[in-house]
Formats: C-alpha cells, sequence, structure tokens
C-alpha cells in the first residue's frame, strides 16, 4: 500500500507537537502515537477541509485522551523548559545550569567545574525550538564530559567477551535509537543512555560489540549476547518501560 506523507504539528500547552500525516488508499481514519510524532492515517480522497477537521480531532484525542491516560507518552514530546540554577542530574553525576540570553546568532554551552552555562540566542522566540536547542546542547557537554568514562567501558567489554577490532566510540543526541554498530566498526550510543542504571548501559555496549561479528539479529547473534550478559532480556525491559524517562 503505497502513501504519502507531510509533517506538520499541533499545539498543546504552547508546545508543537510533531505531526505525520499519511495520506492512503484506505477507508478508515487512524491515530497512534510514535517514537518522535503523533501519526494520522487518512484515506487520499478527503478534502483539505475534512483533512484539517481530522488535525483538530487528533489534538483533541492526543491531549484529553491519550497525553491525560498516559503521562510517560506526554513526557516523551511535552517537557518543562529548564530555568537558571536547576540541577540536571545524569547517572552519578550532578550539573548545576547557568542560563543565560545575549545578543548573539547562536546558541553555545560549556563545562566548567560542574556547572554548564548556557548562552542562548534571546533572537530565538520559538519555544518548542529552543526547548530543542537546549537538548542537544545539554547532550554535547554531558557527552564530552562522559566519553572517556564509555569509552573505557566499551573496550573493558570488548576484550572480556568479544576481542574485536572496535574503530571508535561516539556519544550523540538519538531518540531513535539506543546504539548502533557501523560498517566502519565504531560504536555509536545515544547519549540518552547515560541516564539509564550502569547494567542497562553494558547491556546496548554488549548488544553493540555483538554487532562487530554478526551484522543481523540472528540466532547466533542473540547467542553472543546472552553468553556475555545472560539476564539481558531484564535489561531491554528496562529501556521498554523506562526509556522514556531517558532524556535531557
Amino acid at each position: 500500500m503505497s502513501s504519502k506523507s507531510e509533517l506538520t504539528h499541533i499545539e498543546i500547552e504552547g508546545h508543537q507537537v510533531p505531526v505525520k500525516i499519511y495520506r492512503e488508499w484506505r477507508r478508515s481514519i487512524r491515530y497512534s502515537i510514535g517514537k518522535t510524532a503523533v501519526h494520522l492515517r487518512l484515506p487520499t480522497l478527503l478534502t483539505q477541509s475534512q483533512c484539517r477537521d481530522q488535525v483538530a480531532a487528533l489534538r483533541r484525542w492526543t491531549m484529553i485522551g491519550e497525553f491525560a491516560r498516559r503521562p510517560d507518552l506526554k513526557q516523551r514530546f511535552i517537557r518543562p523548559m529548564f530555568e537558571d540554577g536547576d540541577r540536571l542530574q545524569v547517572g552519578d553525576r550532578s550539573y548545576r545550569l547557568r542560563i543565560g540570553f545575549f545578543d548573539r546568532s547562536t546558541h553555545a554551552a560549556k563545562l566548567r567545574e560542574g556547572e554548564i552555562e548556557l548562552r542562548l540566542s534571546q533572537a530565538e522566540t520559538n519555544r518548542h525550538k529552543l526547548a530543542k536547542a537546549v537538548r542537544h546542547l545539554l547532550s554535547r557537554v554531558v557527552a564530552q564530559d562522559f566519553h572517556p568514562e564509555i569509552t573505557a567501558r566499551v573496550h573493558q567489554l570488548n576484550r572480556q567477551h568479544f576481542r574485536q577490532p572496535v574503530e571508535g566510540v561516539q556519544l550523540k543526541y538519538n531518540v531513535t535509537n539506543w546504539g548502533s554498530c557501523s560498517a566502519k566498526r565504531n560504536i555509536n550510543l545515544s547519549t540518552r543512555l547515560l541516564f539509564a542504571p550502569p547494567k542497562v548501559i553494558d547491556y546496548v555496549i554488549i548488544h553493540e560489540l555483538a554487532h562487530l561479528v554478526e551484522m543481523n539479529h540472528s540466532r547466533r547473534f542473540w547467542d553472543l549476547v546472552a553468553a556475555a550478559m545472560p539476564d539481558y532480556e531484564e535489561q531491554e525491559k528496562w529501556l521498554k518501560k523506562f526509556g522514556h524517562r531517558c532524556d535531557f
């Protein structure tokens, strides 16, 4: 079934919630909530006016229904803005935030003696874009702070269980997955993972290291993961249940 998609947003509590609209050969209308957007699937024959009505109905369904029923879904898209003086807890590290707005064209951040200084452009008035920029700035600074420790852990687990060449370890803000292993043998981990318990972090590292041997999810791949971490399924369950809390 072929479909065409477009991206828009709905306004909820002053936040822009992304919406992906799919026009398909279908009879029914379907709402659903994905990892990064709310999904609206519509029949291709609907008029523009009918589509607008469905977007309004989707907003009511999301706000009054799903977000009220599932606070974890709401938290996925609507998060409070950080304020000057707030603390950010990441694993066993606590950072005090110093936030200021300045006459500058870009945003910047730096870490100094346990404080993260955010220098934000006062020209940015879009709350959604500002929140997104702050998350990426915090992710970048925290990634630099944790990188030596995480890199050492990757190499330690690799020596213990796989003994494969690892070209590099990267920490980047990623909401679509917890980690990946590239064809160039780089281990990439989401900075969101830093909010998880150490054993969960170990599981994702082991998962990606196993891909250095098997670049698939075959039975042999899962046997490699189980040999390194017999209770890996418990860590997967934790990510599915609490992963939405792991974010900046």
